[in-house]
């Protein structure tokens, strides 16, 4: 389906959600809305596709999904009760492995787009904090549930996780650290983020 065919039906499910006319997205979905919307456009723009261009490309997808994610507050939560323990150097260098392989991980995604419907399904505001529910809609009508989950910082909405059919991208990678420092130390972890990033 083009891209004016899905923006029409999230549009009547914003308009859905009270039943009672128009429903106008607050700031955290339009946040990640613009983002989307973004990324999006640079995937789907014919003067940025094939081998030759994927530098560029993927350079564009980078700097688009750093206006949105929090790296610094994904990799204090990714280290849970570890992060207290490390010095500021350390947590810099972590932090700048961190996003790049989440960035990557999240671009080798977004690259394989071919037409899913996003729909925007409604968001949940307490303060400070917040979450936009999102369905990702397959070509065989396959929902899949994503939740961004959101906080202010700097009078601006930043996504701090990514919660994928109940999976929680900073959960799961807490665990995978927990158990990579139950049995290595900070450096071994830090090794095996770098050859990660080597792959």
């Amino acid at each position: 389906m083009r891209r004016k065919g899905w923006i029409g039906i999230t549009l009547l499910a914003l308009w859905a959600v009270c039943g009672l006319g128009p429903v106008w997205a607050g700031v955290p979905t339009e946040r990640v809305k613009e983002t989307t919307d973004k990324i999006l456009a640079i995937v789907s723009d014919p003067d940025l596709k094939g081998p030759a261009k994927e530098a560029q490309r993927r350079e564009r997808i980078r700097r688009t999904v750093d206006e949105l994610c929090d790296w610094d507050e994904m990799s204090r939560r990714s280290l849970g009760r570890h992060w207290a323990q490390r010095t500021e150097p350390e947590k810099k260098e972590f932090i700048h492995l961190f996003g790049q392989l989440l960035e990557r991980t999240y671009i080798d995604k977004v690259e394989g787009y071919s037409g899913e419907k996003v729909i925007y399904a409604g968001e949940r505001v307490d303060a400070d904090y917040a979450e936009v529910n999102v369905k990702i809609v397959t070509k065989t009508n396959t929902e899949i549930p994503v939740v961004y989950k959101m906080r202010t910082k700097d009078q601006k909405w930043w996504v701090y996780d990514i919660v994928v059919e109940g999976v929680s991208l900073v959960n799961n990678y807490r665990t995978q650290f927990s158990d990579i420092l139950a049995k290595s130390s900070f450096d071994g972890l830090m090794k095996k983020l770098k050859e990660k990033m080597s792959e």
